[in-house]
């Protein structure tokens, strides 16, 4: 069922989406039927034209706006709360030039975000992602970060998680047993109105404790040149997550 899911949610998002429904299209085009013909080609210039508009950054903006409810933590927020959990967010194998696996850039965005967190309230941490692609677990490579290169001792790794819902149900037993159950939850800010819900689930409360916001280019110029796609891809990949865990309930 994981697998499966990674694979439709590959084909569904852009490019891979909106390419494969242009050659759909296309081949449309050589129909017998003048009016499935007609459609074929509405369908190939429709697909390619969400593609071009879907690689705009203020439409990646306009996507990812209603994804990031949560503010900044405050520290009275952060005084309330017992543990600090930071979700893996990608890992970056085989890097030449570590001599191996390493966190990626969005899980090192958010463990930098997590150890200024701990530095200010001295709280501890618990780092929680497997190894769904192979090679090293990513909460254990996110401990060796966090310890080596930000000096933040890790109390918890969760190493056996595949995806968000893993994060949150593999981890919840360790928080407990600590006599954990407030944390604050460190991501992406578009990615917590999917995670949080996850947590709370496995009866904990949480507090968002949201980074990487999408603030867009400061220029009109820049907003309307392609080059966003990632940004609605990223925002599209959440809406999905967000359907599917309904789905689930």
């Amino acid at each position: 069922m994981f697998l499966l899911k990674k694979l439709l949610t590959a084909l569904i998002l852009p490019p891979t989406g909106p390419i494969l429904l242009a050659f759909v299209g296309l081949w449309l085009t050589n129909a017998k039927s003048r009016g499935w013909r007609n459609g074929g080609l509405w369908l190939a210039i429709l697909s390619l034209l969400g593609l071009l508009l879907l690689s705009l950054p203020i439409v990646g903006k306009a996507l990812m706006a209603p994804l990031e409810p949560y503010p900044p933590i405050a520290p009275a927020q952060l005084q309330r709360v017992q543990a600090i959990v930071i979700l893996g967010g990608g890992t970056y194998l085989a890097a030449p030039e570590y001599g191996g696996d390493t966190i990626g850039s969005a899980t090192l965005e958010r463990l930098r975000f997590g150890a200024r967190l701990a530095r200010e309230s001295r709280l501890p941490l618990l780092v929680t992602g497997g190894a769904p692609a192979g090679g090293r677990a990513e909460g254990e490579l996110m401990r060796e970060a966090l310890e080596q290169d930000f000096g933040v001792k890790v109390r918890w790794v969760e190493a056996a998680s595949r995806d968000s819902a893993e994060n949150a149900s593999l981890s919840a037993p360790m928080l407990k047993t600590a006599g954990i159950t407030r944390i604050a939850l460190v991501s992406n800010a578009s990615h917590l109105p999917r995670a949080v819900p996850l947590f709370e689930k496995q009866g904990l409360e949480v507090i968002p404790a949201p980074m990487g916001f999408s603030t867009g280019s400061p220029s009109l110029a820049g907003s309307l040149l392609p080059g966003g796609l990632g940004l609605s891809r990223e925002a599209l990949h959440e809406y999905l997550g967000q359907l599917y865990n309904r789905f689930k309930e």
